[in-house]
């Protein structure tokens, strides 16, 4: 889902957990799973919102959202390899969100 242009974009690292929804396209024995997205927006609020839209959109049910910063932020860090680097760089070309992966969950039975 792309947005408005903004001059004060930046791109946002997010991981969001996913309950079930019927057509949600997860493993038929996934209890949900966890997705690394990043996200072009102007602050975090932006980020969770855009992110959260388009995840529904896209006909899953997200929970929660854990933000782990900015690509600024996450490169003064030193936590930034070229893959992470040239993704974030297509979120901020296409001002955009990118889910970069799916994790999903699996209840083993065990409690």
């Amino acid at each position: 889902m792309t947005r408005p242009e903004s001059a004060e974009s930046e791109v946002h690292t997010l991981v969001v957990q996913v309950g079930r929804k019927l057509g949600d396209g997860l493993p038929d024995r996934a209890t949900g799973a966890g997705l690394l997205c990043y996200a072009s927006a102007r602050d975090e609020a932006e980020a969770v919102r855009e992110t959260v839209a388009v995840l529904k959109t896209a006909g899953l049910a997200p929970l929660d959202v854990t933000a782990y910063g900015t690509r600024a932020e996450r490169e003064a860090d030193g936590g930034l390899d070229l893959e992470e680097r040239a993704l974030m760089d297509r979120a901020a070309e296409e001002n955009a969100v990118i889910v970069v992966e799916v994790t999903p969950f699996f209840d083993d039975g065990k409690k």
